[in-house]
């Protein structure tokens, strides 16, 4: 851990996928968890268990803490940020979510405030490893976003840094990589399920799908029917689907042919 974080105590506030991902990441890299919050009794004992810290319902209960990591919903961000403002006047308060602004911490009443925002995908059950995310920082002032980033670096995560309004393009961005590629993944899963066949078998085609953009942009990765011109095969494949499958192969499809790529 560098000079500028070490010794540093954080407040977790929430206990959702995010919060229980950053928790014991904050752990390893040395800082002291002093306390873990929800409004659930159950999902703060849950986490704070998992990482030895107590957990709390109560805001105003929290012990002192020098970082506070606000990780809940977007609905319920502003109320939240207020009650940890009233607690922690001192405390640089940081906000994990992609869309939401910056200056909703500031009119929440924070003093020192900014973001801290892990563009992945995370669950409980599986554990990240946050050398592999990458993660935007921004902060009210100069020494607030060199702070961020510090502790972003501390937990070996890739640091940018983004504005509000930056990164509302980010989080849009980041649902049609992660959240409309796993629905894709389920209106596969459930085609293959009707024919009696294993979703399993798509793993290798997946892996490699997503590798190729390691190396080639995504324009210059695309192949298929619709890349092809091939609309032989696409009216056959029309005609094996109906309803919500059929509008988004339609829809995905004219986005293909009317992409411009360089012949093939």
């Amino acid at each position: 851990m560098s000079a500028l974080v070490k010794s540093r105590r954080i407040a977790i506030i929430g206990a959702g996928n995010v919060a229980a991902s950053l928790a014991p990441a904050f752990l390893s890299a040395g800082f002291t968890v002093v306390a873990v919050w929800s409004r659930s009794e159950e999902s703060a004992r849950l986490l704070g268990k998992k990482i030895g810290s107590p957990s709390f319902t109560d805001i105003d209960s929290l012990p002192d803490a020098d970082i506070v990591i606000v990780s809940v919903t977007d609905n319920a961000l502003s109320s939240v940020a207020a009650a940890v403002a009233n607690r922690f006047k001192e405390a640089l308060v940081l906000h994990t979510a992609g869309s939401l602004p910056m200056a909703l911490l500031r009119e929440a009443g924070c003093s020192r405030y900014g973001v801290f925002y892990p563009m992945q995908t995370f669950s409980k059950s599986r554990p990240v490893d946050f050398s592999t995310v990458s993660l935007f920082v921004e902060g009210c002032c100069e020494e607030a976003t060199v702070e961020a980033e510090d502790i972003a670096l501390s937990i070996g995560a890739r640091v940018y840094r983004a504005t509000s309004e930056q990164r509302r393009f980010l989080h849009l961005a980041a649902v049609f990589v992660c959240n409309f590629s796993n629905a894709l993944y389920a209106m596969a899963a459930e085609l293959l399920e009707r024919n009696g066949l294993p979703f399993e078998a798509m793993l290798p085609l997946i892996d490699e799908t997503a590798a190729k953009v390691h190396q080639l942009s995504p324009r210059d990765a695309q192949t298929g029917p619709a890349r092809r011109g091939d609309t032989v095969v696409m009216q056959r494949q029309r005609e094996l689907l109906d309803g919500t499958l059929l509008e988004a192969y339609n829809l995905l499809s004219e986005y293909i042919q009317n992409t411009k790529y360089d012949k093939l």
